[in-house]
């Protein structure tokens, strides 16, 4: 995949160190940089493993980790010998931020003329925009999701997790992903700039295509589904709720079976697709009062058995600890260099040969040393000097 091939991540916090571990996960060698004091995210309660915030722990697999001032010179001249034998660039400051510090993808280029960098910023990086600030909920709220998220009727909600955030991380994974394949196809360094905002306003799909085809506004649902029926959520016997979405002909036939309603199949009001759209609420309500008399592991188990799209909602819990999840390593035990002792992480969702189990997520600085050695071409005397003055840590 993408061994070989090295990136710096100068990002913090969440979507853009992220992108960095998608990139490690894909098989890249990523070094993160940090700044003197650290990543923020270091510092984020409420929960520590080992030690280290859960927060930091849950984006930063995979990477080695290096402590540079890029506005002191010994800093910024250890960066630049990094670009020089690196791929790419990563890094989520203000628009006006990377030219000011020297950084900018054309002064990398006269370093380094195959470097590509991928940019995150929040708005836009002219005008009154650029110096905006761009928080997940921000975002979510200006992107339209909010709007469309939530009970019917109810007040917007925001998406569970950082949709804002780690949406922007996919899209600058695969943004650079894509101006490294054409780097090494001609040669030619490309940067690629990523808008949390614009992430969110492309994740409107056909939201946003059916609003421009009929001039209808979408608004939020709760669980249904405006162009399918039944798919929503049901509450069950025991408290427990179930999705359901059995929109095909013969999923709707073999759904209407194990609910023990077949009669419903040929009702002039849900034999048709059309039909059972026009008449939801109505159908929901049938639904609604089946659902109620048995538990949903009940239901689940007999539409799983006749592969009926239906499914328990589950906890954060029983998400990672589901069969399925296990089969498919989507979580890992990983031991803490320093301790030996194992900490469960998030597996990689990227299955392809010889993938690799990421390491640790690396202590502040923990390979500096290392890198200006072996990267650098530093001797230990230069190393110890530039620590002296404090231009790495």
């Amino acid at each position: 995949m993408l061994e070989g091939l090295r990136v710096l991540d100068l990002t913090w916090v969440l979507g853009g160190p992220f992108a960095g571990q998608l990139m490690a996960q894909l098989g890249a060698d990523v070094i993160k940089i940090e700044t003197l004091s650290g990543d923020l995210s270091r510092a984020v309660p409420p929960h520590w493993i080992q030690g280290d915030s859960a927060y930091y722990l849950s984006v930063n697999r995979g990477k080695k980790s290096i402590a540079l001032d890029l506005k002191s010179e010994g800093g910024r001249h250890a960066f630049e010998k990094l670009v020089a034998t690196s791929d790419a660039v990563i890094y989520g400051f203000a628009p006006d931020v990377p030219k000011r510090l020297g950084i900018d993808h054309e002064s990398l280029l006269a370093i380094n003329p195959r470097i590509c960098v991928a940019e995150l910023i929040g708005l836009h990086d002219e005008g009154e925009y650029s110096r905006a600030p761009a928080y997940d909920l921000i975002v979510q709220a200006m992107g339209g999701v909010m709007s469309i998220t939530g009970a019917e009727g109810g007040e917007p909600a925001r998406v569970g997790y950082q949709i804002g955030d780690l949406s922007g991380g996919l899209y600058l994974a695969l943004g650079l992903t894509a101006t490294l394949a054409a780097a090494q196809r001609d040669g030619k360094g490309r940067k690629v700039q990523i808008s949390l905002l614009d992430c969110q306003v492309s994740l409107l799909t056909w939201q946003a295509q059916n609003y421009f085809a009929s001039g209808e506004i979408p608004v939020a649902r709760g669980s249904r589904n405006p162009v399918l029926a039944p798919s929503e959520v049901y509450r069950c016997a025991d408290g427990r709720h179930l999705a359901v979405s059995p929109t095909g002909d013969n999923f709707w036939r073999n759904f209407c079976e194990i609910l023990g309603r077949p009669d419903l199949v040929t009702d002039p009001l849900y034999a048709t697709r059309q039909a059972r759209i026009e008449n939801g609420l109505k159908l929901s309500e049938i639904l609604g009062a089946i659902f109620e008399t048995k538990p949903a592991t009940h239901w689940a188990s007999l539409f799983f058995a006749e592969r009926v799209p239906a499914a328990i909602v589950h906890r954060v819990d029983e998400a990672v600890s589901q069969p399925v999840a296990r089969l498919r390593n989507m979580v890992e035990e990983v031991e803490k260099p320093d301790t030996g002792v194992s900490t469960r992480f998030l597996g990689n969702p990227f299955k392809y040969e010889d993938s690799k189990v990421l390491g640790y997520p690396p202590a502040h600085g923990a390979d500096g040393r290392d890198l200006l050695r072996d990267l650098c071409g530093y001797d230990d005397a230069t190393i110890d000097e530039l620590i002296k003055s404090q231009a790495i840590k």
